[in-house]
């Protein structure tokens, strides 16, 4: 279980970075768009409003 916001963001940049790593060495389309379909919905948690965090 993540302890607050900021550890869950950083996974979610953990995440897009495997994305990099692996949309760097592929020329396959059908997994370049599976990679896009990913950053959306990472970057869609990622940037999410209101934030996790309960503002006081």
């Amino acid at each position: 279980m993540l302890a607050n916001e900021k550890e869950y963001n950083g996974n979610l940049f953990d995440q897009l970075s495997i994305l990099e790593r692996i949309e760097a060495v592929t020329e396959d389309e059908a997994a370049l768009k599976q990679i896009a379909i990913e950053r959306r919905q990472i970057e869609r948690k990622l940037y999410q409003s209101p934030s996790l965090q309960k503002t006081e």
